[in-house]
């Protein structure tokens, strides 16, 4: 895969990359007969050759590890991390149940994102841009920058915490070395690869390892964790970090971006179109479910922390090297590292794929990275806790949920651009309700504060 912009801009914004599903659902598929000749739609291999039609059906879930599995990395970023640590902390497994929830809903909105792409050939925010007015487009993407910036602020806040506690810089030097090793991974190559996907999916790796294993160890019961799935809100306290559990789970950008990593199949319709959903689903339940159980893992382990010890991120650390010792305080901070490192560089696509669609230009990605560093710094220079600020990012992403949610409910329940893959109409009525449901808890948190 090439890198995903050269030049500092989104030229490098392509579709499934030669290998993908796509490519490999065409092989897969050819005429009766044409087994063992070459498929032209098909991934090469090495010499030239074209995979034949066997080899091809058997490679093809192993090839599907791509677009759902980039999305779920920016479901365990360092906001995802504040924000279920301070609900552990503070209320045990109280809301646990609050983190499946929002889990099953992202397998939803995940799929719809995936199904607009693959099936109507444009992502979100380009639909966005064909059919609203340009005042209304433009609010839109005002509002979608903001988001963009809120994950910036977490991941890059994030990540230099977890640099701090790993090798003792300053934070503001860890926020620019966060910046510039992101912009590295986003522009580098090697023998002609980009190292984006690589280096996400290993940092995916690493962060299942190291929020899981500190769960494992720290002694909750099972009558805990199914007192945490009972449906409850115990206060506005309870209330706002739900909302910032939700945005942090359900992650607006993310919504964009899935369906821009799926563009580029129209040439799959009928029984192919209908395969390649049916692998995406598996693909978004897989990488959804990874997601939620290491969301879930961290709000486990910060159950056996009091307020006290888990009112932040550096305090949990120290915590953990009392209660559990070194090495899992110090597995804590590489898992964190490498959340924020794979999610602000996922973060960094989706900008410019936001930006490309609402208004068809793009920046710098060296530009980009400036603007997002200077909330992360102000944050610092003003004073504020870095993981009250983190809770806060997760909170306004709430907040910024619904807009994208209502334009993918829409556009995926209409045959003009879906034809005979539109929603069903239950499908529709889930969706609307978890809108709706949104809404009402950003709502309450409203009325809560006032």
């Amino acid at each position: 895969m090439s890198p995903p912009f050269s030049g500092g801009d989104t030229a490098g914004l392509e579709g499934p990359a030669p290998g993908s599903a796509v490519d490999l659902l065409r092989a897969a598929e050819d005429p009766p007969g044409a087994a063992g000749r070459a498929d032209p739609g098909g991934p090469a291999e090495p010499g030239g050759r074209q995979p034949a039609r066997g080899r091809a059906r058997w490679r093809l879930p192993i090839a599907t590890l791509g677009p759902a599995f980039l999305a779920a990395v920016a479901y365990v970023d360092p906001g995802n991390v504040a924000t279920n640590l301070a609900a552990g902390s503070r209320f045990g497994t109280a809301l646990l149940w609050v983190v499946v929830t929002a889990s099953a809903v992202g397998i939803l909105v995940q799929y719809l994102s995936c199904k607009l792409g693959l099936v109507s050939g444009l992502n979100l925010a380009e639909h966005c841009r064909e059919v609203m007015p340009t005042p209304v487009r433009v609010a839109m993407w005002l509002q979608a920058e903001i988001v963009v910036v809120m994950t910036d602020l977490a991941e890059i806040v994030g990540g230099a915490i977890a640099l701090h506690l790993l090798v003792g810089l300053p934070l503001g030097a860890c926020e620019v070395v966060m910046v510039l090793a992101a912009c590295v991974v986003l522009g580098g190559t090697v023998r002609g690869h980009g190292l984006f996907r690589p280096v996400v999916f290993a940092s995916l790796g690493v962060v299942a390892v190291g929020f899981v294993y500190p769960a494992l160890v720290s002694g909750v019961s099972a009558a805990d964790i199914g007192a945490g799935l009972v449906p409850r809100v115990a206060g506005a306290d309870s209330a706002y970090l739900a909302a910032g559990i939700v945005g942090a789970t359900v992650m607006p950008h993310v919504v964009y971006l899935h369906s821009g990593l799926t563009t580029g199949v129209r040439s799959a319709t009928g029984r192919g179109m209908r395969r390649l959903l049916q692998v995406s689903r598996a693909e978004v339940l897989l990488a959804m479910l990874l997601a939620g159980a290491v969301n879930s893992a961290v709000m486990l382990a910060a159950t056996a922390l009091t307020p006290a010890e888990g009112a932040g991120i550096e305090a949990t650390h120290r915590a953990f090297g009392a209660s559990l010792g070194t090495a899992v305080a110090t597995l804590f901070a590489v898992a964190l590292l490498a959340s924020s490192f794979a999610s602000t560089c996922v973060g960094v696509y989706s900008g410019q794929m936001i930006m490309q669609g609402f208004l068809d230009r793009s920046v710098s990605i060296w530009l980009r990275r400036a603007v997002s560093l200077l909330p992360a710094l102000a944050v610092l220079l003003a004073g504020m806790d870095p993981t009250d600020a983190l809770v806060l990012s997760q909170v306004v992403l709430s907040f910024g949920l619904p807009f994208a949610l209502g334009p993918l409910i829409w556009f995926t329940a209409r045959r003009a651009p879906m034809g005979e893959d539109r929603n069903a109409t239950v499908t529709t009525a889930v969706a609307v309700v978890v809108l709706a449901a949104v809404v009402a808890l950003n709502a309450f948190v409203l009325v809560s504060a006032w």
